[in-house]
């Protein structure tokens, strides 16, 4: 089976020499700034700091025990046993039973969960579909499937970090000394919320933050400004998810808009060259095989396949501001470039057609990856295994629907600040904060 290359870190202007100094020492607070909700799903900071998942992958894609030690599949895949981890409590004190464990799953994907059914069954979990299952134990492990207590505040974990305040845009977690982990290294970490990245970068600089974000598209001027930073491999895929009715129900009209979006433009201009060109939803470096589907523009294909027939004005909502709108501004030149009527309308706008997305790459397992994509897309695929002969078709199958459009593959980075120690970025890109430490107190 083909694996995920390991997540690459470009790490600049020295800080491995500093951090090899000593041993990781306890104690301090990691100030970190962001621009967005730490709680947001997917892909909220804090969600990782204080929630488990039943499984998590290591810093190198292997999947190993969380709040499950083990898992057992029957019956073909179609039914799974997940066996918990005895003596975990939330933060709270109450205990993570498997009756608080199935509430949670149930609650996290209601109608649209990657299983038929699932039980208590003394201390484990049980699941069970009627098709196979076969990445549930790595869908488990992500974003979406963290464990939280049902009715409680959006801190009701049981991570290596709990919630100890909320004051002036700063959010402070505090080490939790009975994690099942280990206590972390860090006392503390502060997260400054919807920061904007300018500030973020202004506080780097003057030493008042040690973690920072770099946008894809800032990443050339963020080390011309020398700071250090970390680089993940592509994990995030920017796609333009269509509707398959209304004015895009022609399957031809929806794969004339691929065709007619300039790729290369966005990538070179938009994101400075840090995007990869793709018409795949698996990077190459996941994949192997994502150079066999092309990403060059065909405006003559793009003509051919609308038939030089009106159609109706159509409007492309990005999921996001910053880059995805000037993203959006371009793509929507491509598109009346093709003969079609449309503009850019603003974030949450509810009539879109079409809609910038980008989709966040969690797993060291390919098959995974794009069962997970899938279902943030809304489309139910077949099951199948991972054999790359069947990512392959099964990656095949989900593109020949012409209701998702691939069109960069994108890193994420981060300025990391001297006296941060042992950083690793994880299999979905997020720092291992519980394995940082600080080489000396403030």
């Amino acid at each position: 089976m083909l694996q995920r290359l390991a997540i690459s870190c470009v790490i600049v202007a020295g800080i491995l020499p500093a951090q090899a100094r000593t041993r990781p020492r306890y104690g301090d607070t990691l100030r970190i700034e962001i621009a967005g909700d730490p709680w947001q799903r997917p892909g909220g900071l804090a969600r990782r700091l204080v929630l488990d998942g039943l499984t998590q992958e290591a810093p190198d894609g292997t999947l190993r025990p969380a709040l499950a030690v083990s898992w057992t599949a029957e019956n073909n895949d179609h039914r799974w046993q997940f066996r918990l981890r005895p003596g975990v409590h939330f933060h709270d004190g109450s205990p993570v039973s498997s009756t608080a464990v199935a509430a949670s799953l149930m609650t996290a994907c209601g109608a649209n969960c990657p299983w038929g059914s699932i039980r208590v069954l003394s201390s484990s979990i049980v699941f069970t579909s009627d098709e196979p299952m076969r990445q549930l134990p790595a869908l488990l492990a992500g974003d979406e499937f963290l464990i939280e207590k049902a009715h409680s505040a959006p801190d009701g974990g049981s991570g290596p970090f709990q919630v100890s305040g909320f004051a002036n845009g700063v959010l402070t977690v505090s080490a939790n000394d009975s994690s099942w982990q280990g206590r972390p290294f860090l006392d503390a970490i502060e997260i400054r919320v919807r920061r904007a990245v300018s500030d973020q970068w202004l506080d780097f600089a003057a030493g008042r933050a040690d973690l920072v974000e770099v946008p894809a598209e800032r990443i050339r001027q963020a080390q011309q400004q020398h700071f250090p930073i970390v680089i993940s491999a592509p994990l995030d895929v920017m796609a333009l998810l269509l509707d398959d009715s209304g004015a895009l129900a022609n399957p031809a009209l929806r794969s004339a808009i691929g065709y007619a979006i300039d790729r290369g433009a966005l990538a070179n201009v938009i994101f400075q060259r840090q995007g990869v060109p793709s018409a795949a939803l698996l990077p190459q470096s996941i994949s192997g095989f994502a150079f066999l589907f092309s990403a060059e523009r065909n405006m003559n294909k793009a003509h051919e396949l609308r038939g030089g027939a009106s159609t109706p004005a159509l409007q492309l909502e990005p999921d996001g501001d910053g880059a995805l709108q000037l993203a959006a501004q371009r793509i929507v030149l491509n598109l009346r470039e093709a003969g079609f009527t449309v503009q850019a309308a603003r974030p949450g706008a509810s009539a879109a057609a079409m809609r910038l997305r980008m989709l966040r790459l969690e797993s060291a397992d390919p098959a995974t990856d794009l069962a997970a994509m899938a279902r943030a897309s809304g489309v139910a695929l077949p099951a199948f295994s991972s054999d790359p002969a069947a990512v392959y078709r099964a990656e095949r199958e989900l593109l020949d629907r012409k209701t998702i459009i691939p069109l960069l593959d994108l890193p994420l980075a981060y300025a990391v600040g001297t006296r941060v120690r042992d950083l690793q970025l994880q299999s979905d890109g997020m720092p291992d904060f519980a394995a940082i430490s600080l080489e000396s107190a403030r």
